[in-house]
């Protein structure tokens, strides 16, 4: 799409056909927004679709001519796509020249990596166009690609008195934790929530969404991965029954729905702008939210600018434990699970060179006799490999001890099924890669890792992984076992974080002795 400005007006241009100059939105050096016409009967709509978002003129199921007269009368704006970021006058128009190689930032995702972006002959604007691949599962941004966005007046959200309707009681060490996110809300300042797994998170913010929604404010509970959103959807829109919950994620029906509740992944973020006035990042750790700065970069600029921001995490990073300790960061921690009993504590056990003991179709003898103990107990378990390669070789072996049992990674079409299964007690044990590390709960299981030494399983991932057992009240105990070819730091650190929160939970008379 090409622009002209005329009479102090950006006016798209879906053709060349005429001598009137036209431009890519972002060759221009300024985009004029306009004063909000009061008298303007603005399509409510729109307003819902657009309020809080920034979303391609492609998304938006209105004519060019209905978003253009609500430019025109000041109740959206047109934003730069790609970003020049030294936009230098050029001749005596002042737009920048169309082939120059200042620095880029895609305005969406904030990509400004020169090698990411790329570039592809336009169809609509009729010239080689520099687009943006990072986001481009959301619609191609390019040079010629405004996004759309509401600055008119914001809908309001009916009014309840009390939206939270749960039943439930909080821990000690929740509501420790619950009063400071309340607190954070309030003053909306930052928080960090560091909660052992298994603490209940997510009875702690209950109070804190509470009191945003009484005060008209728009939640987000964001987090990276789809099932953690499609297993909070349910809890919220229980807790919260008389407010109006959106669940997005990848194939979401529910995008375009304007609710002062939202549940979504972090990548669908990208299309929001200023929208909450309570931001909260569940499973700060985890991938790909804890490497992508663009999903970091998607939180920040989807908040409005006095907002609070909320971390939940049971294992922050070590710049984040340095911050904490030197009082550089805001946070809280809840050291003990609400049952009061102590992490389980993992054990370091050598099995040799595994992988060579693969090779001629056996398993270490430690390995095996682990197991055939849960099998004589009639435990179940869970067991991760570092490597679906490494699985395909290991289940064989696993299979002559008891064929019921199951392997699972990200692309099993099964996975689901499979994770059921376990639950109802129809697999003994199923053998997993860092897919089930978190995010799924079994009320009694014992939990092992095969060649803790690889790279993939990070301090972070140990930590979760070892919090899969001793979850419940009734099984409050499991053993968990690291068996490895090597210690490594990440073990280490791991297993002094849940030896450092059991000793917190026993000072502060959360964990009984």
């Amino acid at each position: 799409m090409r622009f002209l400005i005329k009479e102090g007006k950006l006016i798209p241009k879906l053709d060349s056909s005429d001598d009137e100059t036209t431009f890519s939105i972002s060759n221009l050096p300024e985009i004029p927004q306009l004063s909000t016409n009061p008298f303007f009967e603005y399509n409510p709509e729109l307003q819902k679709m657009l309020a809080g978002k920034q979303l391609l003129i492609d998304e938006l199921p209105f004519t060019i001519d209905e978003i253009q007269a609500h430019y025109e009368n000041g109740y959206l704006v047109y934003r730069k796509g790609i970003q020049k970021q030294e936009n230098r006058p050029h001749g005596s128009s002042g737009v920048t020249e169309k082939h120059t190689n200042l620095p880029r930032i895609c305005v969406r995702c904030g990509t400004s990596d020169e090698s990411w972006f790329g570039e592809f002959p336009c169809a609509r604007c009729g010239e080689r166009d520099i687009y943006c691949p990072k986001c481009l599962m959301m619609g191609r941004v390019s040079e010629c690609t405004p996004l759309v966005c509401w600055v008119g007046p914001e809908s309001d959200f009916p009014v309840v008195d009390r939206p939270l309707e749960w039943a439930g009681s909080l821990s000690e060490g929740q509501q420790v934790a619950s009063q400071r996110v309340l607190d954070a809300v309030k003053t909306t300042s930052e928080l960090l929530v560091w909660a052992v797994a298994g603490a209940g998170k997510t009875e702690v913010l209950f109070a804190g969404i509470n009191e945003a929604l009484t005060s008209g404010k728009r939640v987000c509970l964001a987090t990276p991965r789809t099932d953690v959103v499609l297993e909070l959807t349910p809890r919220l829109k229980k807790a919260f029954p008389q407010t109006k919950i959106a669940s997005l994620y990848g194939g979401s029906e529910e995008r375009h729905e304007f609710t002062q509740l939202t549940i979504a992944t972090t990548h669908q973020l990208l299309r929001f702008y200023k929208a909450f006035d309570v931001m909260i990042v569940d499973e700060v750790d985890a991938f790909p939210y804890s490497i992508d700065e663009t999903l970091q970069y998607a939180v920040q600029q989807s908040r409005k600018l006095d907002s609070s921001l909320i971390y939940l995490t049971a294992t922050p990073s070590k710049q984040w434990q340095k911050e904490c300790r030197l009082g550089k960061r805001k946070y809280v921690t809840i050291p003990a699970r609400y049952h009061r009993h102590p992490l389980p504590v993992p054990k370091l056990e050598w099995s040799g060179n595994w992988e060579k003991m693969l090779t001629k179709g056996k398993l270490p003898a430690n390995i095996i006799k682990w197991i055939e103990t849960r099998q004589a107990s009639r435990r179940q378990a869970l067991l991760f490999a570092p490597k679906i390669a490494s699985m395909e070789k290991i289940l064989p072996i696993l299979r002559k001890m008891d064929p019921l049992i199951e392997s699972v990674h990200a692309e099993d079409p099964d996975r689901k099924e499979k994770v059921m299964k376990l639950r109802n007690k129809e697999i003994p044990i199923l053998l997993s890669t860092t897919i089930l590390e978190r995010g799924v709960t079994f009320p009694n299981i014992d939990v092992a890792v095969i060649g803790s030494e690889d790279r993939i399983f990070t301090e972070s991932a140990l930590v979760q992984i070892a919090g899969r057992a001793g979850r419940s009240a009734d099984f409050p105990t499991g053993e968990v076992v690291f068996f490895h070819y090597g210690k490594t730091e990440a073990m280490l650190s791991a297993r002094k974080q849940i030896e450092m929160m059991n000793k917190e939970g026993i000072k502060k008379g959360l964990i009984d002795v």
